[in-house]
């Protein structure tokens, strides 16, 4: 609770004296213009840093690996883009710390390491888990759970389904 009232409280309030202060000594204009600028700046590198997440989290996945990193890093990235478009000083500088490489990965396999994805762990308790794998020419579904002997696999064709509607005699 005290975190978000510090940062739903303090942080817009320390935002407004910085941005004051800064008025006072470059112009307001000018601060207005430096705001607007690391705000460019930073979706600029933020659209980077996004697509090089995306490009290895869908080599992980063609791996078949979970990608976990890629997951935290993306949500870091998310947040570190709403920091960025919020207008502030402090809010820039955190978002370019969560934009930075460097310092997001190390972050993020710390978060993995405490078990900040433990909620998106697969339940077999209840429903099983459903895993998709595309092969060359058909997409087979993988499942384990506790109806694990009850399954049936086949495929589907639409083709075949209408070809077989046009030679069934109709009732009319």
């Amino acid at each position: 609770m005290r975190f978000l009232f510090l940062f739903f409280i303090a942080v817009p309030l320390v935002e407004m004296f910085l941005l004051f202060e800064v008025g006072d000594q470059i112009g307001g204009l000018s601060t207005i213009a430096l705001v607007v600028l690391t705000a460019v700046i930073g979706v600029q590198v933020l659209k980077r840093q996004g697509l090089s997440t995306l490009l290895r989290a869908n080599q992980r996945i063609e791996a078949g690996e979970l990608p976990a990193q890629e997951i935290v890093e993306g949500m870091m990235l998310a947040g570190a883009g709403a920091l960025l478009l919020t207008p502030g000083f402090v809010t820039d500088t955190l978002g370019f710390i969560l934009i930075a490489g460097p310092l997001r990965r190390p972050l993020a396999r710390k978060l993995i390491q405490v078990g900040f994805l433990g909620a998106m762990k697969p339940n077999t308790g209840g429903g099983g888990f459903t895993m998709w794998r595309q092969s060359s020419t058909t997409a087979k579904q993988h499942y384990s759970g506790p109806d694990e002997g009850n399954i049936v696999e086949g495929e589907y064709s639409e083709e075949k389904q209408r070809i077989d509607d046009r030679n069934s005699p109709k009732s009319d």
